[in-house]
């Protein structure tokens, strides 16, 4: 599954200029949400703001799958991408939204930091397997970029 592009939550926009959300050093994850999920990019900032609508199925572990977070400028643009392609394989699960959150410890907790989201069908349902895998291909942009 491509990902389209992402939406950077506005408290995370603070949070990193901040500090509090560190690309370099942070733990993120990528966790999926089902359609229950309203986004919020102005008031949602925590994993608790999210963490109810989190997938549940058969291949899919709770706090999502861990990403590796990377920084790269080239032209005057920075581009803050995602390098794995995180991949629930053998899954039966319907999600609608890919989030990166930011983790503290060593599992998510109502206060860690949302990054981005993105709707993984843009055109209004939601991704559903059965016993095949799940991969969340990054947009060839990248997760967000400062120009």
């Amino acid at each position: 599954m491509a990902a389209g592009n992402f939406v950077v939550y506005g408290l995370a926009k603070q949070a990193l200029l901040t500090g509090d959300i560190d690309i370099n050093s942070g733990t993120f994850v990528g966790v999926l949400l089902t359609s229950s999920y309203t986004p919020d990019a102005v008031a949602h900032s925590l994993w608790s703001d999210v963490s109810a609508n989190e997938v549940s199925g058969t291949g899919y572990t709770a706090g999502g799958a861990a990403l590796t977070m990377a920084i790269s400028h080239a032209s005057g643009t920075v581009t803050v991408d995602e390098t794995t392609n995180p991949s629930w394989p053998a899954s039966t699960l319907t999600a609608k939204y890919f989030v990166i959150v930011q983790r503290a410890g060593g599992s998510l907790v109502a206060g860690d930091r949302l990054l981005a989201f993105v709707d993984l069908d843009t055109g209004g349902g939601s991704i559903t397997t059965t016993s095949q895998t799940l991969q969340v291909t990054m947009n060839a942009s990248g997760v967000f970029t400062l120009a």
